[in-house]
């Protein structure tokens, strides 16, 4: 999976007149109804609809979520509600703003394969449209799960480039996988569809990753912003606004345009593989770490070393912690940097620290977050022992594999190797784990009771006829 792909970009249309990518996922979206998507693939929507609101739940207690909330004030109220909150903003706002709650501590879900995280985007888009538009539980959840198989794909296309081309995929996708959300609850033609998607190359955002190297907040704004954007594409396509059709092959396409120092890695087959026979919705990840997903397996390998062993800081020697190659400027370098985290959502980055950080505490949470720990001088005393290596075998991006080597001041040699990460396809949370996990969030911001409340209606949304019924639950007035 780790191997390079074989490039299958065209300057102009596919030979034999076969159909542009744009146009597969088009036609695939303006077909789609509810009843065609398999029970599994909905009930675990369900669940995934539930984490995000237990996360968005959770952000509002930072001041991140205060501050851009401010922001956008500035363009005045509307009538979308904005999770866990009192003020209402108009629809774009609303959906930028609850993207920023809902990806904002970094807990969120993660397609592991396409490295992108699909409900940041696809659920503030999907509820806040359906929403407006008074649509069904079902209309939602069939809008929802269109975006995800949308983004899930065009993320593995990619095949990891647009990480190394300094791109975050989670917003640079979201405009493409929100026009099709749009046009679907819109009711748009597949043609108008095609043309969203056209419209949408010309008006995301770039989403750069110069946050990972400064500790910014801005990567918070991703998802939404790039929902907007989206939004923005499939209203222009209903009026008849023509966009590019060539959205994703073309010589100044999406891929060529922002992977091009990576184009080897590029499979644009991946971009429709198995549309409506397998549905990427199942295989996304719950994280079960507030963190980067690439530093799961390692700060859960750390855990299991320090338990087993009770290990103290002052036992420890020397700390090798191996991750794909890929992850190397996400999460391990600059090396002083990701040894000194200047924030929580620095930390939230750094390897060396989240080993050292579950080694010395015995697991990884939200609490590991705060500056009491980051700046800890026997955390950080133990961040400067660990060094960062390759994992050998490496299956990126269809896992996120770590390794850990602990030498110890006595001479042993302890080692523990995570290859399938907690949390993936093949290793997934269950739904229970998933209901455990948001009431944890959920409750740092709203009574039990309400979180009880919440809990009931989103496992249930797709029995809701109006959801404009759930969207007020959501309300903190």
């Amino acid at each position: 999976m780790n191997k390079p792909r074989d490039v299958m970009l065209q300057p102009s249309a596919p030979a034999n007149n076969a159909p542009l990518i744009s146009e597969i996922l088009a036609s695939f979206g303006a077909g789609l109804r509810y009843a065609d998507i398999p029970v599994e693939v909905t009930d675990r929507a369900r669940y995934m609809v539930l984490d995000a609101v237990g996360i968005a739940l959770a952000s509002t207690k930072f001041d991140f979520a205060d501050k851009a909330l401010a922001g956008l004030l500035t363009f005045g109220e509307g009538d979308r509600v904005v999770m866990g909150m009192k003020k209402r903003l108009a629809l774009r706002d609303a959906v930028t703003m609850n993207g920023v709650l809902v990806h904002g501590i970094d807990y969120d879900d993660t397609h592991i394969e396409g490295v992108v995280h699909v409900s940041a985007s696809c659920f503030p888009c999907a509820f806040g449209v359906a929403a407006q538009q008074g649509k069904s539980g079902r209309d939602f959840l069939a809008a929802y799960v269109l975006g995800i198989e949308a983004a899930a794909r065009l993320g593995a296309a990619a095949g990891g480039g647009l990480h190394l081309s300094g791109l975050h995929p989670t917003g640079s996708l979201a405009a493409f996988s929100a026009a099709l959300i749009t046009g679907w609850l819109y009711g748009l033609t597949a043609e108008q569809m095609v043309m969203a998607q056209g419209i949408a190359l010309s008006t995301m955002a770039s989403s750069s990753r110069q946050y990972n190297q400064e500790g910014a907040w801005s990567k918070r704004l991703h998802p939404g912003w790039g929902a907007t954007a989206g939004i923005t594409a499939a209203a222009l396509a209903r009026e008849g606004f023509i966009g590019s059709r060539q959205t994703y092959e073309g010589i100044f396409g999406f891929y060529r345009t922002h992977m091009a120092p990576h184009m080897e890695r590029c499979n644009l087959s991946l971009a429709t593989a198995g549309l409506g026979e397998i549905w990427e919705t199942g295989r996304v990840a719950i994280k079960p770490i507030p963190a980067c997903h690439l530093v799961h397996a390692c700060s859960d390998a750390a855990v299991a070393l320090a338990l087993e062993h009770n290990l103290k800081p002052a036992q420890i020697a020397a700390i090798q912690a191996l991750v794909p190659a890929e992850a190397y400027s996400v999460v391990c370098e600059p090396v002083a940097r990701r040894r000194r985290p200047e924030s929580s959502y620095a930390a939230q980055f750094s390897l060396h620290y989240a080993v050292a950080c579950s080694i010395a505490r015995g697991r990884f949470s939200l609490a590991e977050m705060e500056p009491e720990f980051y700046r800890d001088p026997e955390i950080l005393a133990l961040t400067d022992k660990v060094e960062h290596g390759v994992y050998p075998g490496s299956e990126y991006p269809r896992y996120f594999s770590g390794e850990v080597r602990i030498k110890t001041t006595d001479g042993r040699e302890l080692v523990r190797r995570e290859h399938i990460n907690r949390g993936a396809a093949d290793r997934p949370l269950s739904g229970d784990d998933i209901s455990v996990k948001f009431m944890d969030n959920a409750m740092t911001a709203v009574s039990r009771d309400k979180a009880e409340q919440i809990r009931e209606a989103v496992l249930g949304i797709d029995r809701c006829e109006d959801l404009r019924t759930v969207e007020t639950l959501f309300s903190a007035n």
